[in-house]
């Protein structure tokens, strides 16, 4: 069995678009709720600090990478080249909030685990995202 789908794009192509199209919405999810007092008044310490403490350009940089990459995801999943440039702007967006996340996390305890998924997870799947897009296109799979 070959991992081959119509067009010469294999299978991989499309479960890796699908699971990165739902981390991003899972992000949207994320930034929407954190606008809710309440959602955020549950949440752990260390989390309260970085959502309360956040200026608005981290915010903006927050909003760039998650609903960038959701949109990023889409036009992959249309096969459209164009997703490369916003999955570039994604990341940048995603460097800028975890310079923010970063100095939060240098003045308040924070566990190995929170840090590697509040801080280095978004950055290693941001920067994939955007090296797969580029892959995609050299190979043809999008234009």
């Amino acid at each position: 069995m070959n991992n081959k789908t119509a067009g010469g794009i294999g299978r991989s192509f499309w479960i890796i678009s699908t699971i990165a199209l739902a981390w991003n919405v899972l992000g949207a999810v994320n930034f929407i709720s954190q606008l809710n007092a309440d959602f955020v008044a549950s949440l752990p310490d260390t989390h309260r600090a970085i959502i309360e403490g956040r200026p608005v350009w981290a915010t903006a940089g927050f909003a760039m990478t998650v609903f960038g990459g959701a949109i990023a995801c889409l036009l992959l999943l249309f096969r459209n080249s164009v997703a490369f440039y916003i999955f570039v702007a994604s990341l940048l967006g995603c460097v800028v909030t975890m310079v923010h996340t970063t100095a939060v996390t240098s003045t308040i305890e924070f566990s190995l685990f929170e840090i590697f998924m509040m801080i280095l997870m978004p950055l290693i799947v941001a920067g994939f995202l955007t090296w797969y897009s580029k892959q995609a296109e050299n190979k043809g799979w999008i234009g």
